[in-house]
């Protein structure tokens, strides 16, 4: 895939070395279907190999929504999250790019990181929020989890009782308390969400990159190990969304309606 033939994302390099990466799907809150996770990838992947690039930003259209996770309503309609480009949902390749690419990823926060959009955040290198911003978990209400990064990850971020908290209760935090939690670096007026965002990258561009390189890998080593349950977390996840269970969950969604999950317990 190109850049040129992007529809769901768009990729831009500012000056001084940032590059912006935005998900371009305002009327879905920005919730990713298959073919968006494939444009992130490319993105981040252009982004690692252009010399003019030393640090990402990772945004979303819009001022409601930096992403709302997996699209649901895709899932209640066609079973899955429609076509890709290599036949496969590439989520946990996303997760591992984010981390993986030797440059500093900045989450610019714009709106409601929610579900999926929540744990690629999580998984940036810093996170910037606008003061409107919101946070939480989905996957239970959903009849989806991420037992991976998204929850391990998330627990040695925040702690154990905070990551549990978000993940069993589901409900929204505000952008103050995730700064007091330390699950983002800065809160700012949105007006300059963008422009604090950009001056963090051209900082970071004027470092040196090996030194940054080795420090992001470094940073990383401590919680590889996680990529294991990952792997794990991804082959039950695909089993479990083909059950009545999982699909009571998208479909109470896409109804706008509470699920019955009693029949499952």
């Amino acid at each position: 895939m190109k850049l040129d033939e992007f529809t769901d994302v768009t990729y831009g390099v500012e000056d001084g070395g940032v590059a912006v990466i935005t998900i371009n799907r305002p009327d879905r809150m920005n919730a990713f279907r298959g073919r968006t996770v494939d444009e992130l990838i490319t993105a981040c992947k252009t982004a690692w190999g252009s010399r003019d690039v030393a640090a990402v930003i990772l945004t979303g259209a819009g001022e409601k929504a930096f992403c709302a996770g997996g699209d649901v309503k895709e899932r209640a309609s066609s079973g899955g999250y429609g076509e890709t480009e290599w036949g496969t949902f590439e989520i946990e390749q996303l997760h591992r790019i984010i981390r993986d690419v030797p440059k500093p990823v900045i989450a610019a926060v714009n709106g409601v990181a929610v579900g999926g959009g929540h744990v690629l955040h999580v998984l940036c290198d810093l996170s910037i929020a606008a003061s409107h911003a919101r946070f939480g978990q989905s996957g239970p209400r959903v009849g989806s989890f991420d037992a991976g990064f998204g929850s391990a990850y998330l627990a040695r971020v925040i702690g154990e009782k905070r990551a549990r908290q978000m993940w069993f209760l589901l409900d929204l935090i505000d952008a103050d308390t995730a700064e007091r939690w330390g699950l983002v670096n800065a809160v700012v007026p949105a007006s300059e969400l963008m422009e604090t965002a950009l001056a963090w990258g051209r900082k970071i561009a004027s470092y040196s990159p090996t030194a940054l390189r080795f420090l992001k890998h470094s940073f990383n080593a401590d919680s590889d190990h996680m990529a294991g349950l990952s792997h794990l977390a991804f082959d039950g996840l695909e089993v479990f969304s083909g059950t009545n269970e999982a699909t009571e969950g998208a479909a109470a969604f896409a109804e706008k309606r509470p699920p019955d999950f009693r029949p499952y317990r």
